[in-house]
This record gives structure tokens, sequence and C-alpha cells, in this order.
């Protein structure tokens, strides 16, 4: 499917495209927050400590393994097209989802962990990159706002789930995992129609390997884009990745609130973030309104922290912060990054740049989730590992507030002088 000069309504091929393109989120974040959900439990049933937890957390689909997946995954299908990553990983996906449902010890479910994690992080690069090769330019952010939606939409499906299937404890949290193989397979299934993208045959040429050079990611053009998204990646990613995997779990171990309601409050979380992006995120990306959006995100998610730096864990501080930070996640964190790192970088460097900035992200994520059971149960604390990211926020917000790239409503021919031009002359 090609586009004209971006400026026509998408439809109902991009639509259905774009919501199997973002089923990629729905995996990783719905087994991110399984995980989670399941993490008190596998501790309990294997006898794990707080170091052996951090590990399993680290090398999940929220970190290391995620941003391996995403590198190699990445510059792969920048070499190759998209369609030949993305055909296949699902299956390597649900392949890891059978480790963890038949766990019986730590190696079974550490080899599943990893396996799941590569799988969704080689799927992420290149589906994006696809949604935004295909997608008419004023339409750009709704449609990678689908994405966004199912990166919500996985976790509260997936802790609804939980929930209900609490009572049968490390059982319900394998039903759990095994929805997630289902839908993994039944997405690879529907997406065999969908073909490879236009502007990645046009630009890859006769020769893919000669038109994705790294080097050209060196240019001071594609360089400061870089540093751009890495660092607000980077930054917000912490925070976030700290709610997504340890919620439940900071909770239950430092508020005393139990399986299910933990469980019940980061469902909250998921659904407020949904309608956030549905009701503001969607609706405004594509225009002059991003920068407020984002600054009002960013504030929201600060004084969402705040509240447990100033008050003691508890069901009703963790209600307001998973609300406010739900909100403000919506309007200013991985939907922006994800938008960005596709109108930032040539379609022959796309994939390859997000698979960086998403490994350097993932990678500095799973050395903070070592560390995180660890200050949870220690004299630092929630409030001081909160106080921590609260900083990383506050940074976070100006950065993107100040760097923010004037691409709204714009074309990627636009914004790339032609898919043909040699970097180097931009």
């Amino acid at each position: 499917m090609t586009t004209g000069p971006d400026d026509g309504r998408p439809t109902r091929q991009h639509w259905r495209w774009a919501a199997l393109a973002a089923m990629a989120s729905y995996i990783d974040a719905g087994s991110i927050v399984a995980a989670a959900a399941g993490l008190p439990l596998w501790e309990s049933y294997l006898g794990l400590g707080s170091t052996t937890v951090g590990l399993l957390a680290a090398f999940s689909s929220n970190a290391i393994s995620a941003a391996v997946g995403a590198l190699i995954g990445g510059r792969l299908g920048d070499l190759f097209g998209r369609k030949r990553i993305y055909a296949w990983d699902l299956l390597v996906f649900a392949f890891g989802i059978a480790w963890i449902v038949f766990a019986v010890n730590l190696p079974m479910l550490f080899v599943g962990y990893v396996i799941v994690g590569l799988a969704v992080g080689a799927d992420l690069p290149t589906s994006l990159a696809l949604v935004a090769e295909f997608s008419p330019g004023r339409s750009r952010g709704r449609l990678l706002g689908l994405a966004q939606f199912a990166w919500t939409l996985g976790p509260m499906l997936t802790l609804l789930l939980a929930f209900v299937l609490a009572p049968l404890g490390l059982l319900g949290i394998r039903i759990v995992f095994a929805h997630l193989a289902v839908v993994a397979v039944v997405t690879w299934f529907l997406r065999r129609g969908i073909v490879e993208s236009a502007r990645w045959t046009e630009a890859a040429g006769a020769d893919a390997v000669a038109a994705s050079r790294l080097r050209d990611l060196l240019t001071p053009r594609y360089r400061n884009a870089l540093l751009f998204t890495g660092s607000v990646y980077l930054l917000w990613n912490i925070a976030a990745g700290t709610n997504g995997a340890f919620l439940p779990y900071i909770l239950q171990r430092a508020g005393a609130v139990d399986q299910a309601t933990s469980v019940a409050l980061q469902s909250l979380n998921s659904a407020v973030t949904m309608l956030a992006v549905v009701f503001l995120f969607m609706p405004l990306s594509d225009s002059r309104h991003r920068r407020p959006v984002f600054v009002v995100g960013a504030l929201l998610q600060v004084v969402a922290l705040g509240a447990f730096v100033l008050f003691p864990v508890g069901v009703g501080v963790a209600a307001v912060n998973v609300v406010l930070f739900g909100v403000g996640a919506a309007c200013a964190g991985e939907s922006f990054y994800k938008l960005w790192s596709q109108e930032m970088f040539p379609t022959m460097l796309r994939g390859t740049a997000q698979g960086l900035t998403f490994a350097v992200s993932r990678i500095a994520l799973g050395f903070w989730s070592m560390l995180v059971p660890a200050m949870v149960t220690s004299s630092f604390g929630v409030a001081g590992m909160s106080a921590v990211m609260m900083a990383m926020l506050v940074l976070f917000g100006v950065i993107g507030a100040v760097f923010m790239p004037d691409s709204a409503g714009r074309s990627l021919d636009q914004l790339h002088g032609g898919e043909r031009t040699d970097p180097q002359r931009i």
C-alpha cells in the first residue's frame, strides 16, 4: 500500500494493518504485567530471594532481553525488510510463553522470560516502522496511537484475567501467560496478508545493505535525533518500567496490600492510560497542540510519583499514583517516543535507530530492576526510589518540551527531503 502526499484520511485497510502491527505492543506490555503480577507467586513457589527476583525482572520482556531483541530485529528489518521479521517472531514468542506456562524450576522460568523478551523486542521496531511508512502524514499519530492503545489494552486485559484467577494462585498466572500465546498465534495468522512496506522496497533499491549505512547515523542530524529520542525514552522508561513490572510487588511488600487488590490497581492504571490515549493523544498528536499535551503529561507523572515520596504506601496513595501516571503516560511517554522515532529517521535507518535507543533504555532499566526489590525492602524504601525517579521525569519533561521536533502533520517525504536523498546531504 502506498499513499499520496500524505494528506489523505486513513482507510479501513490502514486501520486494519495498524491494528495488527500494534499487537506487538499488546503482547509486549501484557507479558510485562503478567510477569509483574506473578513475581510474588514465583518468589514463594520457587523460594527466590530479592536478588533473583531482580534478575528475573531485569532479563524479562521489560528490560534486557527485549533490548537485545530490538537491537537485532530493528537492524534486520532495515536490511531485509519489515515482513521477514514480523512474520515469524510471534511464533518465537509463543514458544517462549510455553516455557513459562510449564515452568517447574528457575532455569525454565528464566529461559521463558528471555525468549519472550527477545521476540517482542524484535517485533516492535519493525511493526512501528511499517505503520509509519503506510500512514498518511496527517494521521500518523492516530495510527501509531493504536500501538499505545494496544500497549494499555494488553496490561488491562491481562491484569483483569489475573485478578479473576487470583484465587487459583500460581495456576492462575500460568493461564494468564497462556492467553498471550493464543493472542500471538492468532495475530501471526492474520498478519500473513500484510505485504512488505512499499517505502522500504523503494528505498532499499537493489542493495539494501548499501542503502542502510550505519555511519549515516553519525551525521549531525541523525546523531542529534538519536540523543533526543534515546534520552527521553531512557528517562521516562525507568519510572514507567518500574510501575509496570513492580507495582504489585511494591504494594504487597511495602504496603501489605493483597494480591487481588494490587493487580486491580494496576488494571486501573491501564484503563486510565487507554482512555487518555484515545481521547487525548490520538486526536491531538497530529496537531499544533503536541507541546502543551506533552508538558501537562510530564507534570502529571511527576506529581504521581510525588504521592509515593510524601505518603506511606497504601491503596489510596497507589490509586492516586496510577490515575495521574496513567493520564500522564498517555500524553507524554512511550507514545511520543514511538512517534518521534518514526519521524526523525529515514526509512533505511528507522528500525536500526529505534532498536538502538530502545535497547539502551531497556538495558538501563534492566540494571535498575536488579536493584528495585532491594530498594523496596531497605531503609531507602519506596519514597527514596520514587524521589530519584521524580528527578528523572523532570529532566525528561524539560528535554522533551525544549527539543521537540516540528513534525506534526508532515509527510515522511517532507521530513526527509524524499526517501532517495542521501542522509549526508540533508
